[in-house]
């Protein structure tokens, strides 16, 4: 096995193509916006490139691309527009139909259902779920991350779960026929993860 430098200049295509999804997804999940989500990518990339940081280890890189992408978006959150903005319309409509939503979809009609519930979610709750679902980060991964405590991160799983629960529970009673059920899988399927 060849020792290949962790340094920032070596293969910066081959470090996007193996994050982009990633940032994308937790700048997605935190900015609920298209737009604003292609600009966190986009500036996360470029920090990473000024600072031309050395990682020992890819767990590390990994780290540090989460770490930089919930500061850029709660940057971009404090803003005085995106405070009297953000809330502007439906997470669903957000993202456009057909080609544009393709970026942010998954294969399964449920899962984008799933998806979208986590988007509803409030965001202390969101990025715990992104992170621990989506991107399977253990809760001690989260908890450094964030820096809240574990026992934090296991109680916002809980609660978030619950929240997509009930929100997935009004959504199929209300008309949705089949998003309580993609949440249920999807939650008891990887419920039964270790959360330590």
């Amino acid at each position: 096995m060849s020792m290949q430098s962790l340094c920032t200049d070596d293969g910066i295509e081959e470090i996007i193509e193996k994050y982009s999804g990633m940032v994308y997804g937790i700048a997605v999940s935190h900015m609920r916006t298209k737009e604003d989500a292609e600009d966190i990518y986009q500036e996360v990339f470029l920090i990473y490139l000024e600072k031309r940081r050395e990682f020992r280890e890819e767990e590390h890189r990994k780290a540090w691309l989460i770490r930089t992408t919930l500061t850029c978006c709660k940057r971009a959150m404090a803003s005085s527009y995106k405070k009297r903005n953000i809330l502007a319309g439906d997470a669903a409509e957000t993202f456009g139909t057909g080609k544009e939503q393709a970026a942010v979809s998954f294969e399964l009609k449920e899962e984008n259902e799933v998806y979208l519930a986590v988007l509803s979610l409030p965001p202390k709750y969101r990025i715990v779920i992104y992170l621990f679902y989506f991107e399977q980060q253990s809760v001690q991964e989260i908890s450094r991350m964030l820096k809240r405590r574990a026992g934090t991160v296991r109680m916002q799983l809980t609660r978030g779960r619950e929240l997509l629960r009930e929100f997935l529970t009004q959504q199929e009673e209300g008309g949705g026929n089949r998003g309580r059920k993609a949440v249920s899988g999807v939650i008891s399927r990887t419920g039964k993860r270790n959360e330590g």
